[in-house]
């Protein structure tokens, strides 16, 4: 499957818990509920799932083992580091 760009899932997730937001503060407003819903499709079709909130919950999961993988690969092949004449 193609994954798509971290930056790409991090802006849509982003704009769709702050639509969230919105639309907890006022469930009566149709504008907000539609670009809530709007952004959750978006999710939807980024993350492969048919659930705003599965995508939502994957695209986390996705972003945080993205970010614990670029970590892993910083630290690795970072030993001691030698100064000139020291011993191997």
């Amino acid at each position: 499957m193609l994954l798509p760009a971290k930056a790409e899932v991090a802006r849509h997730l982003e704009r769709y818990r702050a639509w969230e937001r919105l639309l907890l503060a006022a469930p009566a407003d149709h504008v907000v509920r539609g670009n809530f819903e709007n952004t959750g499709y978006t999710l939807c079709v980024l993350m492969g799932k048919r659930c705003a909130r599965e995508a939502a919950d994957a695209a986390e999961h996705y972003l945080r083992a993205a970010s614990s993988m670029a970590r892993a690969r910083g630290s690795q092949g970072r030993g001691p580091s030698r100064t000139a004449g020291s011993c191997p």
